[in-house]
Formats: C-alpha cells, structure tokens, sequence
C-alpha cells in the first residue's frame, strides 16, 4: 500500500513537494478514530521510545521526579538549564559526564551552541536520557559500562515495557543515533503506549512519566521547541517527537495518536500532528467512540501557527507547508 500524501509544500501557490505517512488517532475507548496510511506497518519511533524508556527505568529501581524525569525522557535542546540538570542526574548516581557513551553534538538551541566551543556528549540531546540509563544501573547494581548492549538487564526491561505499552510484539532492533537500542513498533502501537502513559495511576511509573513531562514541557525539548509549544497550546497534552518524521501524543481522557512521515521530514510532522489532534476532536464531538469534548481548552491562535509553516522568498514570503486537504 502506498501511503496517502499527509503534507504539500505550496509555493507561489504552486504545490512542489508533498510528504507521504501514516497516521492514527485513538479515541477515547481506544478505537481507530481516524486514521490514514498503513499504521499496523512496524517502524522505528526513535525519540518518541524515550517516554517508555523512562518507564522501564523508574520499575528499575530509578528515583527521579519533576524536571529531571521530564529530561530523562526527552530530547532536550542542550541549553544551560539541560546541561545543569544532566549533570545533577549524574552526580546523584556518583558519575560525571565521562560516563556518557551517547555521541558529541552541538546542542539543537541555536543560541546555545553558538557560545560553546565545541560539541559535547552533555550537550547532546539524549544526555539526559543517557545519564538517566547510568543512574538506573548505579539503582538496580548492574554493569554501566555496557548499558547500550541489547542484552543488558535495563534495555531487556526497556524492550519488556515497549511490548507491554505498544500491546504487540517488536518487529526489529536497532540503533538509535545516540546508540542507544531501537525497538520497532507499528504506528499504532506508538498510539497505543501513549495511551496507557496518560491513563495509568498517577503513582504508577507511566503516570509519573507522563506527569512530569507535561508538567515541565520545556525540559523534555527546549525553551523554543514545538512540541514545548504544543503541550503549551493545549491543557493536558502530552506530545513527544522522534528523529525521521515521528510524533506520538496523548490527550489526559486517553485520547491518543501517533504519525511517521514515509521520507523522515522533520518539517512535515507537526503540521499532521496539529491536523490529527482535529481530526480526533471533531471526531468525538460527531459521537466517534466514548464521550469527550473537542479541545475545549486550546489555544486556537498557536494551534494555526504551528499547523502551517511559513516559507521564505526574498524579503517577503512565499509559501506554506501545510497538512494536505483532505488528509483526514
């Protein structure tokens, strides 16, 4: 099946480009309220893991809370206030950065790397991840020095909570680019696993996960971040953003849906995200699975600015990325 066109470049009111996916909101009862594209097809979710990575590390004997488990499970920015809280993570655990075996990066803020010197691992944005994975294994007595191996006890548990969430078995394994492991998943089961996070009891290891990013949203991304702007424009989303075209979010009523851009654009995921978050909430105010209202609480305003994308040409704009007609 070929995936349908999700996102059109339109420039000079010429469409040059489009960007195929798959796409799938869950509604309140955990049906497919909309969906578009082959969702039950497996792929990577790259960051969009991070969250339930968390999970796996907080039933291993991790004790974060707040900002700090909001960074462990995100990709954050690498401003000051990241690097302080990596560093914080760390030394709880009575390690440095020295520990770290995720690669050197420039940090993702422009401002921020543009006072450093050189690109570091404390920098890069899956530190706090990392440091979080360090700490487990200080917690629970395993080895550190090989926690990346896909036969360690934190990433066996990792894979253990992915398949629990997703609700399906994972299609392959990889290496993330902060080689960390990679457990494919099929979009749906992406939908799936941020449904449970925002359900579970708020003392039960989804449920501090999903809380904390929620509540600190600029510390799972950054200060700039669009998905610190999503969570920020609607009250009680939880949104998380993966490397080649991957977002996945929830709603607090269970709500919940995932997207993977065919060609990995960065630029084309949240346009669709904004898009499908719409498609749901019309869904549900037609009557589509259990009762729930639209997006009562929303800020319509920043919604618009982040469902299109504006283009350049000269001094003046040009274009527009937007969701394509029809895509839902």
């Amino acid at each position: 099946m070929i995936n349908p066109v999700l996102v059109e470049v339109e420039r000079s009111g010429f469409v040059e480009s489009r960007h195929r996916g798959a796409a799938v909101g869950l509604a309140v009862d955990g049906t497919q309220a909309v969906r578009a594209g082959s969702v039950e097809e497996p792929i990577f979710p790259r960051s969009a893991n991070k969250p339930l990575q968390a999970v796996a590390m907080l039933r291993s004997g991790l004790e974060l809370e707040g900002e700090l488990l909001a960074l462990a499970a995100g990709s954050h920015s690498g401003e000051d206030f990241h690097v302080e809280g990596v560093e914080k993570i760390l030394a709880g655990a009575g390690l440095t950065a020295d520990d770290l075996r995720c690669p050197e990066s420039w940090p993702i803020d422009p401002g921020s790397a543009r006072t450093c010197a050189e690109p570091s691992r404390i920098r890069m944005n899956c530190s706090g991840k990392h440091a979080a994975m360090l700490a487990t294994c200080v917690a629970a007595d395993w080895p550190t020095a090989t926690y990346l191996d896909p036969g360690h006890p934190l990433q066996l548990a990792v894979r253990d909570v992915v398949e629990e969430l997703a609700g399906e078995p994972v299609a392959a394994v990889g290496v993330d680019g902060c080689g960390a492991p990679l457990f494919a998943v099929s979009t749906l089961g992406v939908a799936r696993s941020y449904r449970a996070l925002v359900l579970a009891a708020p003392d039960a290891a989804e449920g501090l996960v999903a809380d904390a990013m929620r509540t600190h949203p600029q510390w799972t991304s950054g200060t700039e971040r669009e998905e610190r702007r999503l969570m920020d424009a609607v009250p009680g989303l939880l949104v998380k953003c993966g490397a080649e075209g991957v977002d996945a979010f929830a709603l607090a009523d269970g709500r919940a849906g995932a997207v993977k851009i065919d060609d990995g654009a960065m630029r084309a995921r949240t346009p669709v995200t904004v898009a499908l978050l719409r498609a749901l909430a019309a869904s549900a105010a037609s009557g589509a699975g259990a009762p729930a209202g639209g997006l009562p609480e929303a800020d319509a305003g920043a919604l618009d600015a982040l469902a299109v994308e504006r283009l350049r040409g000269g001094d003046g704009d040009a274009g527009v990325i937007r969701p394509a007609p029809g895509a839902f």
